[in-house]
């Protein structure tokens, strides 16, 4: 396999190609991060969860609120951690058998 170099950083596969290769196994009957109250978002002037979410899950929508899907969730927890102003996202591990299986590395 060739290394390509980027800006100094070996970088053997980019991270589009790593995350097409992992696998999810979506829970249908439980979400495990959801938005405690999506009118605390109304007063959130930064929306850091959409903004830092490396899966894109959340999504602003036009009146102020943002939209949350888990199913593509890689289970980071950065969400939870940029929300401290509101602590507004509950955020839970998957049930057993549920969630993302990382393939890469």
């Amino acid at each position: 396999m060739s290394v390509v170099v980027r800006d100094g950083i070996k970088d053997r596969a980019g991270l589009e190609r790593k995350l097409a290769i992992d696998t999810y196994n979506v829970d249908p009957t439980r979400a495990h991060i959801r938005i405690i109250d999506p009118d605390v978002c109304l007063q959130c002037e930064r929306q850091q969860c959409v903004n830092c979410c490396p899966a894109a899950c959340y999504t602003p929508q036009p009146d102020g609120r943002v939209l949350f899907s888990y199913e593509g969730c890689v289970e980071c927890g950065t969400c939870r951690i940029v929300c401290y102003e509101f602590d507004n996202i509950e955020w839970t591990y998957p049930r057993g058998g549920f969630g993302i299986q990382y393939r890469y590395g």
